[in-house]
């Protein structure tokens, strides 16, 4: 009996607004909807822990071109925290080290959390992705090998109280990139005086994409294949916190074959969303000290289309 196959891998492009289950490792989390939208290319913008719910975006097609653009963004999150207890990884995955009493009131955790708002040095966990010497952390430390590690500048923008009762507690954290925010919930039982550790993180926000607009796997599993691709954010999704630069048919097609735009006296940003006269999208440039916009990285355009030169001196 012949078994039914798959049909080819399609082109599909745009950004899918992932609601990520507990669980579910970011990469499993990416080859799922991969497999549901039959898309030959995609991508994650960063990954979320296992453990962790929320906001994952995931790429498609040109789309995975600009996926590193939310790497640098401010990220928010809802993070459930277990007073008394310490362990090795700072959260519910870990052995426990030690247990404590908890004896904390809401005076003491104004304090506390006080302390933690705007920017503070941080000591990067071991069981964490980054590497020394090519390896990832926490493949020392599952060698019972722990590493000095040298504390990092992050940015806690907003932290709040949410709710307290015994040795539970909710807050909510607005950060800078590389926070991490088990390490954070353990900083805070010390500062408290019990040890704590992350039994639940959420993630709701990233830049200016919220969870509120995402679907979760059973959404998307419920939805008929050919509505699937209606939920997907167009490409440039991800670069919203951009400036925008509305070009000319001439300069339009001048970007798209790779050359410089002078851009002098036009704006401020390092750098710009290109569109096309029509609003199409074209893809991302970057603004030279000297006042040129040049490409950076573009959609796939057709390469037969004729460009006229012109003088490469800004200002003339």
């Amino acid at each position: 009996m012949s078994q039914l196959r798959r049909a080819p891998r399609r082109q599909v492009d745009g950004v899918l607004l992932f609601d990520k289950p507990t669980g579910m490792t970011s990469n499993a989390a990416l080859q799922k909807a991969r497999w549901l939208f039959n898309a030959a290319k995609a991508g994650h913008t960063g990954t979320l822990d296992p453990m962790a719910t929320g906001l994952l975006p995931l790429c498609f097609g040109e789309a995975t071109k600009f996926a590193g653009a939310l790497l640098d963004a401010n990220k928010s999150y809802r993070a459930t925290l277990k007073l008394g207890v310490t362990t090795d990884t700072a959260d519910a995955d870990g052995n426990a080290l030690l247990t404590r009493p908890v004896v904390v009131d809401t005076e003491m955790w104004r304090v506390a959390l006080n302390d933690f708002r705007g920017e503070i040095q941080q000591i990067p966990p071991m069981y964490s992705a980054l590497k020394r010497d090519g390896r990832p952390l926490y493949e020392y430390a599952r060698a019972g090998v722990e590493l000095e590690r040298q504390a990092r500048p992050v940015t806690i923008h907003r932290l709040e109280l949410v709710s307290f009762s015994g040795d539970e507690a909710v807050i909510e954290v607005d950060c800078s990139k590389g926070t991490y925010v088990r390490t954070l919930a353990a900083d805070l039982g010390e500062k408290l005086g019990c040890g704590a550790h992350l039994i639940a993180l959420r993630r709701t926000r990233i830049g200016d994409l919220n969870v509120t607009d995402s679907l979760s796997l059973a959404q998307l599993e419920a939805l008929p294949p050919e509505a699937r691709d209606t939920r997907l954010a167009p490409v440039d999704a991800l670069l919203k916190t951009l400036p925008a630069a509305q070009l000319t048919a001439a300069e339009a097609e001048r970007i798209t074959h790779g050359q410089a735009l002078c851009w002098q006296g036009k704006g401020e940003g390092a750098q710009w969303r290109l569109y096309a006269p029509q609003g199409q999208f074209l893809g991302l440039g970057e603004l030279s000290a000297d006042g040129w916009l040049k490409p950076r990285r573009l959609l796939t355009f057709d390469p037969t289309l004729t460009v006229p030169h012109f003088d490469k001196v800004c200002g003339t």
